[in-house]
């Protein structure tokens, strides 16, 4: 019987490029221009740029999805405001458990608005690649460690182990830990409203997650 021949190149071209051209889920709420917002809506784009975003953020991700819920909007911004510049918990450790949270929803626009801050604030790079294939992030630093086995345990199991949860206490304290849960639980909904309403980073930006067919 003769051998197989190995797939041509051109085969394999034609696949990667197959890859390359499935479509982005096209988002399902349209985002107002803010010349088109109602006054609960500009209420709701003044209260993001007042805070700790700063007045050049635009209404994306998960900003145009409350823009059309803007009472809800006001609420969710306030808790983000303070999950992400007010928390006890680290810049570093915050990052590194957004980018838990995002690579367990696959939540896309999470992690393109994270993954370069991570970095920023000491987060590794071999630790990011880690987290983005969904691989054990066997080389982060030890307070990373436990706080990743705390998340993935909270997630398999829906609870924490006496042993994963001193093991956080004693990197974050008391306050830390609950406040640790707090981003846990805003991210989580932030996902959620990302992919449920199938917010994508901008045009041109490649997508860190495999997207279903």
């Amino acid at each position: 019987m003769p051998a197989k021949r190995p797939p041509s190149k051109r085969k394999a071209t034609t696949r990667k490029t197959l890859k390359k051209a499935i479509k982005r889920p096209a988002p399902r709420l349209v985002t107002p221009s803010e010349a088109e917002m109602n006054e609960a809506q500009r209420t709701l784009l003044q209260a993001i740029r007042s805070g700790p975003r700063g007045a050049s953020i635009m209404p994306q991700g998960p900003f145009a999805v409350w823009l059309h819920a803007p009472e809800y909007g006001q609420l969710a911004q306030a808790l983000g405001g303070f999950c992400r510049y007010q928390s006890s918990v680290p810049p570093r450790l915050s990052e590194f458990a957004i980018l838990c949270t995002a690579r367990l929803w696959r939540a896309q626009f999470e992690w393109y608005a994270h993954v370069n801050v991570a970095a920023k604030e000491g987060v590794k790079a071999k630790t990011i690649a880690d987290l983005r294939a969904g691989r054990v992030p066997k080389t982060a630093a030890k307070d990373e460690r436990a706080i990743y086995d705390f998340i993935q345990e909270m997630y398999k199991a829906k609870r924490v182990s006496e042993r994963t949860y001193q093991r956080v206490l004693a990197v974050l304290g008391e306050k830390g830990v609950v406040e640790l849960v707090g981003i846990l639980g805003y991210y989580s909904s932030v996902s959620m409203t990302l992919n449920v309403f199938a917010m994508l980073p901008p045009e041109g930006e490649a997508l860190a997650f495999s997207e279903p067919r």
